[in-house]
């Protein structure tokens, strides 16, 4: 059996235009005129694509579609170069009005870390590597 390789996450969307003003304000790459597109890919730093589509697009070819419910949590995760990055990021994310799930703290595991939500509920970790 081949071994697959991982080149893309994806996240379905209620609001294209408002779910990429999330990210863009991370610091991706995507066109202004992306906001209304009904599918949107971005290659992340590494190769990795992180793709958008609306849900009308994903219920064209699976009409049952319905957001996940319950205990389910789905996470895209951001590395910075530093701890101060990390403050700086949710401060700016929060600041403008985007939900801050968990603020930045010296997790145990070695990490600046934190967690703001995206306009969809998706939970974006932003973590740095903690000084030796």
């Amino acid at each position: 059996m081949a071994v697959p390789r991982l080149t893309l996450f994806a996240i379905v969307s209620k609001d294209m235009g408002e779910s990429l003003a999330f990210y863009r304000r991370l610091g991706l790459d995507i066109p202004a005129d992306a906001d209304s597109a009904p599918h949107v890919e971005t290659v992340l730093p590494g190769g990795i694509k992180l793709a958008w589509d609306s849900v009308e697009t994903v219920r064209s070819y699976d009409p049952d579609w319905s957001a996940p419910t319950g205990g389910h949590r789905s996470a895209v995760a951001f590395e910075y170069p530093d701890p101060q990055a990390v403050d700086t990021a949710y401060a700016e994310l929060v600041d403008a009005g985007y939900v801050g799930h968990i603020k930045p703290w010296d997790a145990v595991w070695g990490q600046r870390y934190a967690i703001v939500l995206d306009p969809d509920g998706i939970a974006v970790d932003l973590y740095a590597p903690l000084p030796a």
